[in-house]
């Protein structure tokens, strides 16, 4: 799954710490999901929409291997 992570937490100067800090997970799964390595579990997207004050679909965007499982 594609996202915006990165871009949205270095608009606000935060570090990967910082995030997972204000989000209570590791720093390894914010590299995790900035790489798309990880895709979040809901609850934890739904901590990124509320902290970012964005939509989750607004993050996050199905890469079309993502849509081709569906």
């Amino acid at each position: 799954m594609n996202n915006r992570l990165k871009v949205l937490r270095a608009e606000r100067d935060w570090s990967q710490a910082d995030l997972a800090d204000r989000l209570g997970v590791s720093r390894q799964t914010i590299n995790a999901i900035e790489t798309g390595k990880y895709d979040p579990s809901l609850p934890l997207a739904f901590k990124l929409s509320r902290l970012f004050v964005l939509s989750i679909e607004e993050i996050f965007r199905p890469t079309d291997e993502d849509l081709q499982r569906t």
